[in-house]
């Protein structure tokens, strides 16, 4: 009787899965019923706390996940430790080799997965696939760097010496990841921490473990075709508690950490306290500034997007914009142009521009924003308000709205809202809009749309944005790979991705190599008995 019934709850789970979920799901061998896994540390467990994951288009729950019990993330940290002092010797161009590997599994897998971000997060599904290609393409960096992750020879003042920095890998490299972009940021990650040698235990946000678990599978089964331990590449879902044991564990020597300001700034205490060593990727408060001799085709669109795209949930949204006040109002007229077309919806259609917010929270936070905006007596020019046709979902208007005062110390322009709303003020002068740029406690990204020379210098220069993406003629949201990515202030110093980021996930050393017949000492020192 008892078999009958079990049967019939799991038969029961499937039917309530809709067949638009199940077919996501099932493309990437997820289960459609029953509960999963979400625990994997060379074999897939979970006996903790159960959590849904829920789809922010429609409101049903996709999937229930096990997390991990405090005994069942204890073990996975000692396994990734475990499987780290196995990995680290292998050389490192065979890395590369099971990360070319691993990036041709992710491209084969690249649609469905787009599809699950989209299913799971919200976004359009073109930013979906565009997130997994970010994943391939930083798969494609390290395979390279696996050959190029090289030290350098020192001249030394001493006959006979010469000195060497040499990198060695770091150790475990926990990766704390954000519902906004659930698979590429730790796509960064992985890829340059594989390279390096190291070890990766990965707690993904609460509300997006299954595209978590689909990666992990893609991944884990890569390594294991190769002999390599599955637990090189660790998954823990679960809460705050988990998050909290992995970034106090002095089992990791390297935590990277994306989400708010105010947890950040936790997660950097935490890791100092044990002198580890923290990369930070926080809060977002991108500002566009629009000069006089822009070409607006180009800037209104750029602009838009940056607003729009993903519903205004990426890191690196444009939250702020300053107009040259000789083209404010066209600028503002072709903008709402623009946001009048927009077409919301279901992010896995064609055809749609704008997803849900990710989560109920979201739209608190939106409502509230906009509340603050009318009663501080801005003008709203579009949106603020929930779409009406969509309920089951959680949808808001695109906003446009100009604050009574530029003044960033007010908290309308010095609070990143995780939504689209974009606050608008008019400036004279050029020195005015960096001004305002800089007058934020964040610093991550920021674009001027100019053709001047002298504007451009001055932008780039000290003297100009104090971010760490400094962009002219591009918008501030949609960096590509090969440059290092983080922001400067309270977003935390951080830089992952490109340039010399890859640096962080070794261990350096200064060698300095006696190979003569003398033993002096530096800087001329006697020190003869």
């Amino acid at each position: 009787m008892l078999q009958l019934r079990s049967r019939f709850v799991r038969r029961r789970l499937t039917r309530l899965l809709s067949t638009r979920a199940s077919n996501v799901l099932s493309a990437l061998g997820l289960p459609t019923s029953g509960e999963i896994s979400g625990v994997y540390d060379g074999q897939w467990k979970g006996s903790g706390d159960v959590m849904s994951s829920v789809c922010p288009t429609t409101g049903e729950v996709l999937a229930r996940v096990k997390s991990a019990t405090p005994e069942e993330l204890h073990v996975a940290l000692e396994r990734t430790r475990e499987a780290y002092t196995q990995f680290r010797l292998v050389p490192a161009p065979r890395r590369g080799e099971i990360l070319r590997q691993i990036r041709e599994a992710l491209a084969a897998k690249r649609e469905d997965l787009g599809a699950l971000v989209s299913l799971e997060m919200g976004k359009i599904r073109t930013e979906g696939v565009g997130e997994v290609q970010e994943f391939v393409d930083i798969c494609d960096y390290a395979v390279g760097l696996s050959r190029m992750m090289n030290g350098r020879v020192v001249a030394s003042e001493r006959p006979g010496h010469t000195i060497l920095e040499v990198p060695n890998p770091l150790g475990v490299v926990a990766v704390l990841s954000a519902f906004n972009f659930p698979v590429a940021v730790y796509g960064w990650n992985l890829s340059l921490s594989l390279a390096a040698g190291n070890a990766t235990i990965w707690k993904p946000s609460p509300t997006t473990p299954l595209c978590a678990i689909a990666v992990t599978k893609i991944v884990s089964g890569v390594l294991e075709r190769n002999g390599i331990p599955g637990a090189v590449a660790s998954l823990v879902t679960g809460g705050k508690e988990a998050g909290e044991a992995i970034v106090e564990s002095r089992d990791v020597e390297l935590v990277s950490f994306t989400g708010s300001e105010h947890v950040g700034r936790i997660v950097g205490k935490s890791v100092a306290s044990r002198f580890g060593k923290v990369i930070l990727e926080l809060g977002g408060n991108n500002a566009s500034i629009i000069m006089p001799d822009a070409d607006l085709s180009l800037a209104v669109p750029s602009v838009f997007f940056g607003a729009v795209g993903t519903a205004g949930q990426r890191c690196t949204s444009t939250r702020r914009l300053y107009l040259h006040k000789d083209i404010a109002s066209e600028v503002l007229e072709r903008l709402q142009k623009l946001y009048a077309s927009v077409i919301p919806g279901d992010p896995l259609v064609d055809g749609t521009l704008l997803g849900p917010l990710h989560s109920k929270a979201a739209c608190e936070i939106y409502f509230k924003a906009i509340a603050h905006l009318r009663g501080s007596g801005a003008r709203i020019l579009t949106g603020g308000n929930k779409y009406q046709h969509l309920e089951s979902g959680n949808f808001v208007e695109p906003t446009i709205a100009i604050p009574k005062s530029p003044d960033t110390k007010d908290h309308i322009w010095k609070t990143e809202t995780f939504a689209p709303i974009l606050n608008v003020a008019i400036f004279e002068h050029l020195d005015q809009a960096i001004e305002w740029n800089n007058g934020v406690p964040q610093g991550l990204s920021s674009s001027l749309w100019t053709r001047d020379l002298r504007n451009l210098g001055k932008w780039i220069g000290p003297s100009g944005s104090d971010c760490g993406i400094v962009n002219v003629n591009v918008g501030t949201s949609g960096a590509e790979i090969g440059a290092a990515f983080g922001g400067n202030k309270s977003t935390g110093w951080g830089r992952e991705s490109g340039g010399d980021s890859w640096k962080q996930y070794m261990r350096w050393s200064a060698c300095t190599v006696n190979f003569s017949d003398e033993a002096p000492l530096a800087q001329g020192v006697n020190f003869i008995a």
